[in-house]
């Protein structure tokens, strides 16, 4: 689902951006968790292959490094850091995408991407993270009724 977000949550600097979103049948707990652990970037981010952080869990002005598909290290740091609902950050010094998580349900929660619109084209690696996620929760989901 794609949405227009008026303006970037950067607290440096207003963008305006589009929003990418998905709907995940588990509580947004478990979607914030995946998001905010560096552990597991590489696992959903199609833009990402490693990460070096000092922080497992990221907060507001954690830092570090992410390995690109190209196999080059850029730096990052996270911006805007709302626990439990969004956070942002800055790739290679420019704004990237900000990540909300928001509950509709005590087992379903609201994923969404923000982009800058000059990156519009970012929005399908953005698709295809979204849909990472939902098979990684999904599936540990299951595991956990089995």
């Amino acid at each position: 689902m794609l949405h227009r977000r008026h303006l970037f949550q950067s607290p440096k600097k207003m963008v305006p951006t589009l929003s990418f979103s998905k709907l995940l049948d588990v509580p947004s707990a478990s979607v914030w968790r995946l998001v905010t652990d560096t552990r597991t970037w590489h696992r959903w981010g199609p833009s990402v292959r490693a990460v070096v952080c000092t922080e497992r869990f990221i907060r507001a002005g954690s830092s570090g490094r992410i390995r690109t598909p190209v196999g080059i290290w850029v730096p990052f740091v996270v911006q805007c850091f709302e626990s439990e609902s969004y956070w942002d950050w800055r790739v290679a010094g420019v704004p990237a995408t900000g990540h909300r998580v928001e509950s509709v349900g005590p087992d379903r929660c609201r994923l969404t991407f923000t982009v800058p619109v000059w990156a519009l084209g970012y929005g399908l690696v953005c698709r295809l993270a979204l849909m990472r996620i939902d098979r990684l929760v999904m599936q540990a989901k299951k595991q956990r009724w089995s």
